[in-house]
């Protein structure tokens, strides 16, 4: 049975006390939408794959590539979910590539601080102008992993996961043209979505986040650049979490609000009691969850002196030719090798990885092509999704039951020549196998597998 996100909780008074005060006319609407109504369920669709929105989808008003779902789907068995042809995303959410596409016109190197899952970060890569350098960070290791897992599944090779704090981050001084804070919160906006939210909730949990928050911009607030662009967003509805934190920054670093063009028709709430630009997004008036969005620009009236490390790291080459022939356009890109893995970066963006490198600590950047293994190599999982992939290389069709058991990491029979294939299910590339003729050994990594046992009588088909 497919499970709905409904519930009809008792909220706790002093929650209900608060909503009160920031909506005196519609708190009763808001709360009856929060404790009493079934959250909306939306992807949004990743123009590398050359998917688009399916036709007669109800699409998210700010976003192209949104659309809402009647229901929630098994995504866990959807095979396009794991070739990342989407990614699932709260509507509201998905404002943050209507803000971008909005306002940034030129290449950026842009900064997500608080990154995990991935879900802005992804958004972000798909919005922002060609030639912009995507940097999502995330300071916690186990939410590192999966937000690498999942900007690896997004296949744009102009984009780097980190992991460091916003102190390491702000010693890079005016390196960024836009950062992103989705600080971490006290989750009112998720109330409709987990039970948790609503047992965790306390007014005390509400200023411990709100100091945090402060801490967090103002110790990232170094590392954008005069003129800049600074995105603080939350999923909470509290003003000390929201609006105090963007005057904080205007009254603190003479931040400037910037306004961004929205259609009436969306129905997002202003900012509440307070002299700053903000939209808010509750759920009785728009269709998904709770989000606080605001824009600050920086001054310009200090010179922009950027961020230049004291020392490059040091790389070695990638010495063979057999890496490069798996990229539609090796030329195109900057080869070193990391450990035993072979790394592409795009050119124009070599030098900021380097600087990258030198200064916080870098997961992934780039696409990893393949690893070292005895005198040859082994192509890596990244190559299997990533955008920059050759056309030329072996690809092997397989059915909805043979794709399931190749991302549990079974054995599987393929019909292609010996040596390394990419899995595909519907034109969706999966991962590699290596074809020895009567069974192909399975490359799918182990920390993306897919661990239950079961298969649905239906195959899941969300983009179709």
């Amino acid at each position: 049975m497919t499970k709905h996100y409904f519930c009809s909780m008792n909220l706790p008074a002093v929650f209900v006390d608060m909503l009160k005060g920031l909506l005196p006319t519609e708190w009763e609407a808001l709360q009856l939408a929060i404790g009493q109504s079934e959250a909306s369920v939306s992807v949004r669709v990743n123009p590398l794959r050359q998917i688009v929105v399916p036709q007669g989808a109800d699409r998210v008003p700010w976003c192209p590539d949104g659309f809402y779902l009647d229901r929630r789907e098994p995504f866990t068995f959807d095979t396009d979910f794991h070739a990342g042809r989407y990614y699932v995303q709260d509507a509201s959410s998905m404002f943050i590539h209507h803000v971008l596409a909005a306002l940034v016109r030129e290449p950026v190197r842009y900064l997500d601080l608080c990154a995990a899952p991935g879900g802005k970060a992804t958004a972000a890569m798909s919005a922002l102008p060609m030639g912009s350098l995507v940097v999502a960070n995330e300071v916690v290791p186990q939410r590192a992993r999966v937000l690498c897992d999942n900007v690896m599944r997004w296949g744009n090779p102009a984009a780097v996961v980190a992991s460091s704090t916003p102190a390491q981050w702000g010693k890079m001084r005016h390196w960024f043209d836009v950062i992103a804070a989705d600080v971490p919160c006290s989750g009112e906006g998720m109330m409709r979505k987990e039970e948790e939210a609503v047992a965790q909730w306390s007014p005390s949990l509400v200023e411990q986040c709100a100091t945090r928050q402060r801490t967090i911009v103002d110790d990232v607030w170094p590392a954008l650049r005069p003129g800049g662009l600074f995105v603080y967003s939350t999923c909470t509805y509290n003003r000390q979490e929201n609006e105090e934190i963007v005057e904080h920054l205007m009254r603190h670093y003479g931040a400037q609000p910037v306004e961004v063009p929205v259609e009436p028709s969306w129905n997002i709430h202003p900012a509440v009691e307070s002299p700053c630009v903000a939209y808010r997004f509750m759920p009785h008036r728009t269709r998904g969850e709770g989000l606080f969005l605001a824009v600050l620009q920086k001054p310009d009236d200090e010179p922009c002196v950027p961020f230049k490390p004291k020392r490059l790291p040091s790389t070695s080459p990638v010495k063979t030719q057999q890496p490069q022939e798996w990229l539609a356009d090796a030329s195109a890109m900057s080869w070193t090798m990391q450990g035993d893995n072979a790394v592409a970066v795009p050119r124009e963006h070599a030098v900021s990885v380097d600087v990258l490198r030198s200064s916080v600590q870098v997961l992934q950047a780039g696409v990893t092509v393949a690893t070292a293994k005895g005198k040859g190599f082994v192509p890596h999982q990244a190559l299997a999704l990533s955008a920059a992939l050759a056309r030329g290389v072996v690809c092997c069709e397989v059915d909805y039951r043979t794709a399931m058991a190749y991302l549990r990491g079974e054995a599987i029979v393929v019909d292609a020549p010996r040596g390394y294939v990419i899995v595909t299910h519907r034109g969706a590339a999966l991962g590699w196998a290596n074809n020895l003729g009567n069974r192909a050994n399975n490359l799918y990594p182990k920390g993306l597998r897919v661990l239950s046992s079961h298969i649905p009588e239906t195959e899941p088909m969300v983009v179709g």
